[in-house]
């Protein structure tokens, strides 16, 4: 059972999240481990077992990211870790923020960092801009195929650029 099914919810990556938090108290209260101690141990088991698994479904659901991952896996459109790839064009462009973050390494320029941090978060922009009409299609079962490709290729991008968020961050004035 994925955790869509376990919620009883379509599979979407834009779900309505407070009818997604009152599933999960409902469930946390239906499966809790306390109302079952006098039960068989079989039934302690079960409702252990749907307890951990609501708890898992509902971190994976109610985080946008972690859902996009989750529905990429279950569709089966994203490889193993490391053998999933980017276009050329992005990774070039990508050279490029990295050659400029290796220079403010040896050299630090506060300006420099800005320009780059503005750089980086107006990728994000237009790439969050890019993906929504995919997003939106997918849920409509519009162009499955077309649109998951476009979403996945949407979630690497953005998982590269928050690499380069965190190497942004380590740099502090000197």
């Amino acid at each position: 059972m994925n955790y869509f099914e376990f919620f009883e919810i379509p599979v979407a990556f834009q779900l309505d999240e407070a009818g997604l938090k009152k599933k999960f108290y409902k469930n946390s209260k239906r499966f809790h481990p306390d109302f079952y101690t006098l039960e068989e141990a079989d039934k302690q088991a079960e409702a252990l077992e749907l307890s951990s698994l609501n708890n898992e479904a509902y971190k994976v659901l109610s985080d946008f990211d972690k859902r996009m991952k989750y529905i990429l896996e279950l569709e089966s459109v994203m490889g193993v870790e490391g053998e999933n790839k980017m276009p050329q064009t992005f990774l070039m462009e990508m050279m490029e923020v990295n050659e400029t973050l290796m220079e403010l390494e040896f050299d630090y320029d506060a300006a420099k960092l800005e320009t780059v941090k503005d750089e980086i978060a107006q990728k994000e922009a237009t790439l969050r801009k890019t993906v929504i009409l995919a997003l939106k299609n997918y849920d409509l079962g519009i162009e499955k195929t077309e649109n998951l490709k476009r979403i996945k290729d949407y979630y690497l991008k953005n998982r590269y650029l928050l690499r380069i968020y965190k190497n942004l961050n380590k740099f502090a004035p000197h």
